[in-house]
């Protein structure tokens, strides 16, 4: 769609959801000048600037636009899977405002001259705010650190390998010796590649009826407890890129209770949906790391909602048909979901699994205070990066209709409950469902 003009914006008659303050309430949100001026109880078109337009959102959230902390896009030279400009279109339908987007491309966003392309790219074809993460090993190796340092000072927002795991931890410790320095936060992916081996699911009874070879928890759970191992040895900064079962939670918990300064995210995939939805080996739910069985996805939910876990991101991971109609063993991992990934986990707050709030903090305001970007919030003087949902919306999702290149969604003609029908990013409406 055409971005509108930036004009002011009375979102009226709201019920308005501000984790950044705890805030829920029913009220009027006004957005001037590309900030958010006030949310407030009968502000009413009369005491408003001339010109304003006026959008009636009884029965509807108003919430802070989402920050997807994890979103594989393809730019630079991976654009058949996916460009800044249909990552942004999608982004813009599923309510994200903000994509961080990771630095497995061609070439790797490893220096800063990558870094400013990405920058200058997004800024020319995106529709959304959108921040790369800089490789943390030169090349994605894992063998040599890239320049924390200048990375930062040209516009990373945060220090990761994207999917693969750094498996020399004497490069990791010197990695967040130098991270601390700069206040850098490293987000690590935990799985261990020689206990993944030639798995391709969750090890259990259900991969073993399926004849598929499993990859077991400890890949995962032994990666972690390393990790954090090194963040206490160093004191720096550390993320758990995608949390995924019971003894990753449990190793999570012990590190902030020690006091470290680690935080965590999970994906909308591993909170929704369980091995099980695998069933005649649908590829399209075929994730690095994999899918874990319901009694996990059930802790994950509870980890959120205590705040153990800090984040659900999208993992976002296009993969064409070349590489996913292919047998199970033989598929790529990874899907689609920075559209689906709100109306995704509608689903928790309609079954009373998780509170709203609770969901909105996790996929807003968290990610954004972690990279320290100015979003997640309604405060007066934030950035108007906005988001009008109408949680009760019945649809079926049919993949051809969706923004993203490719389709590989796991939600392929799923019944879902709610969908965002307005985003707006810095004051200006760039998606609106009609």
């Amino acid at each position: 769609m055409m971005l509108s003009e930036r004009r002011p914006i009375l979102l009226a008659n709201a019920r308005i959801v501000d984790p950044s303050r705890d805030l829920d309430m029913a009220g009027d949100l006004l957005i001037a000048d590309g900030a958010v001026r006030e949310a407030k109880r009968g502000i009413g078109a009369a005491g408003v600037p001339e010109g304003t337009e006026v959008y009636d959102c009884r029965g509807k959230v108003v919430a802070p636009g989402l920050v997807d902390m994890r979103a594989f896009i393809g730019e630079p030279g991976k654009g058949h899977l996916e460009t800044f400009a249909s990552a942004s279109q999608a982004a813009a339908a599923g309510g994200v405002t903000t994509i961080v987007c990771q630095p497995d491309t061609a070439p790797v966003i490893d220096d800063p001259a990558t870094v400013d392309f990405v920058l200058r790219r997004a800024r020319d074809t995106a529709i959304v705010h959108v921040h790369p993460m800089a490789a943390l090993s030169k090349g994605l190796e894992g063998k040599e650190m890239t320049e924390i340092g200048l990375l930062k000072a040209a516009g990373a927002v945060a220090f990761t390998d994207g999917q693969k795991s750094i498996t020399n931890a004497q490069v990791l410790r010197r990695a967040l010796t130098y991270a601390r320095d700069f206040e850098a936060l490293i987000v690590h992916h935990t799985e261990d590649p020689d206990l993944v081996g030639d798995g391709v699911m969750n090890d259990g009874e259900f991969a073993a009826r399926l004849g598929l070879l499993g990859i077991p928890k400890a890949a995962e759970s032994i990666m972690l407890e390393r990790d954090l191992r090194l963040t206490g040895l160093t004191g720096g900064r550390y993320h758990a890129a995608s949390i995924t079962c019971r003894e990753s939670l449990d190793i999570l918990k012990r590190a902030k209770d020690a006091g470290l300064d680690v935080t965590a995210s999970a994906s909308i995939n591993h909170i929704t949906l369980n091995e099980n939805d695998i069933g005649p080996y649908r590829t399209f739910l075929k994730l690095a790391p994999p899918l874990r069985a319901e009694e996990d996805r059930k802790l994950l939910v509870d980890a959120i909602a205590s705040g153990v876990i800090d984040v659900v991101m999208s993992d976002h991971n296009p993969q064409d048909v070349e590489t996913k109609r292919l047998p199970f063993a033989e598929a790529a991992p990874g899907a689609i979901g920075i559209e689906t990934m709100l109306t995704a986990g509608l689903r928790l707050v309609h079954n009373g699994e998780l509170s709203l709030m609770a969901l909105l903090r996790a996929v807003s305001t968290r990610p954004a205070e972690l990279l320290g970007l100015p979003g997640g919030s309604l405060k007066p003087g934030a950035p108007a990066d906005v988001i009008v949902i109408d949680a009760d919306m019945p649809w079926v999702l049919d993949p051809a209709e969706l923004k993203s290149k490719c389709k590989n969604t796991p939600f392929d003609e799923a019944r879902l409950t709610g969908r965002v029908v307005r985003t707006i990013v810095a004051g200006r409406t760039v998606y609106e469902y009609v």
